[in-house]
């Protein structure tokens, strides 16, 4: 069984599938996964910890523990799949919704959180995970990630003979993303410089509440070929599809060939935001359809099909699951509230004089507070 099959946004168009979402093993006649049912089940692992967070998060937000969450109830594939095949010397330029991909890198989850909690500012350390921060301004990551390519060129981590010495970049950006006009300038200076960097769409169907299908008259992995670079759509709910056509894409970026746009074809099963009604703009037939591709259910059923994992398998990994919950449900009200001085010091080396003045002065704003409280307790 040949593992290309058609999609909805045009009957003619195809991509890459090595597993259905029955469960079954597929060929493709470019694509392989290379890897053993322990690589999937560490994939499996990875999307069953990623979707917990996601769900947590998402409740921690409902109680008003959060302000804010982007869920990503659906893209665990997309987003294991593609970190999966990131490699030492590489570098990852999220949006605002990679949490699995995060985690992967080894992103505490309650930094992470901080931002949402308005107690932090993207503060995870992005050198040392190699997962840089994320971006809120949609699709400015993509020139961010282009400039750090061809810096790798130019450092001449890019073409060498041994494959240990070689770098690329991995930026994500949704569907809408790809009407910003940063990403296609990003697209315009990566083909112009032969930058290794691979582009990965996570085409989750919405744009907010604007379908696909309107921001584009064609398949977004066809708009590649516009910039002279591959284009690939890849079933976004496959694990071992993304992670087999994003290996290609980085290999190729590493050995100095250039740039790729992969289009992960996937659903974002739940809103856009927490502050999104997705049924305000879409059917639940629709939905529905989709929650019967879910990319870890197929996972799921093909490792226990193949004896592979068993059940207490996956009960270790859901009481791993748990213990995560409960590390974010305890952790998040104990995240320190910032400082206001911070403001100033974490932006300045020297601070200028009428930024001295401003600090002065919003400090003695904040000190009559405890002496308005100080002189009631009295």
């Amino acid at each position: 069984m040949v593992g290309v099959v058609t999609t909805s946004h045009d009957p003619d168009e195809v991509f890459i599938q090595l597993l259905t979402p029955d469960g079954e093993r597929v060929d493709d006649e470019t694509f392989a996964f290379a890897h053993d049912d322990a690589t999937i089940a560490a994939n499996l692992r990875h999307m069953i910890l990623g979707r917990r967070f996601d769900t947590e998060a998402t409740a921690l937000q409902r109680k008003g523990q959060l302000g804010l969450w982007p869920p990503s109830l659906g893209q665990e594939a997309a987003q294991v799949g593609s970190g999966a095949a990131v490699r030492d010397l590489d570098e990852v330029f999220p949006s605002y919704r990679e949490h699995a991909v995060a985690l992967m890198r080894g992103v505490d989850p309650l930094d992470m959180l901080k931002t949402f909690r308005g107690t932090g500012m993207v503060d995870w350390d992005s050198r040392a995970t190699r997962f840089h921060l994320y971006s809120f301004v949609i699709g400015t990551q993509a020139l961010h990630a282009t400039g750090y390519a061809m810096g790798l060129q130019r450092d001449g981590l890019v073409g060498n003979d041994d494959p240990d010495a070689n770098g690329a970049v991995l930026v994500y950006f949704g569907d809408g993303a790809t009407s910003q006009g940063d990403v296609n300038e990003a697209l315009v200076f990566a083909a112009s410089y032969q930058a290794p960097v691979v582009f990965f769409v996570q085409n989750n169907q919405w744009a907010i509440s604007e379908p696909i299908d309107v921001q584009s008259r064609i398949p977004l992995y066809r708009r590649a070929s516009g910039f002279g670079i591959p284009g690939l759509r890849v079933d976004g709910n496959d694990v071992l599809a993304v992670q087999a056509v994003t290996e290609w894409a980085l290999d190729r970026a590493r050995r100095g060939e250039g740039p790729t746009l992969i289009e992960a074809f996937t659903y974002r099963m739940g809103a856009h935001t927490t502050s999104d009604d997705p049924t305000k703009y879409r059917r639940r037939e629709e939905e529905a359809a989709w929650r019967a591709k879910d990319p870890i259910e197929r996972v799921r059923t093909h490792l226990l099909a193949t004896g592979a994992i068993d059940q207490a398998w996956l009960d270790g990994v859901d009481a791993e699951a748990e213990a995560l919950g409960v590390r974010i449900r305890e952790g998040v009200g104990q995240l320190p509230e910032p400082r206001l001085e911070d403001f100033w010091a974490l932006a300045y080396a020297s601070l200028p004089p009428a930024l001295r003045r401003q600090r002065d002065a919003y400090q003695a704003y904040e000190a009559s507070f405890e002496d308005a409280d100080a002189e009631g307790a009295r």
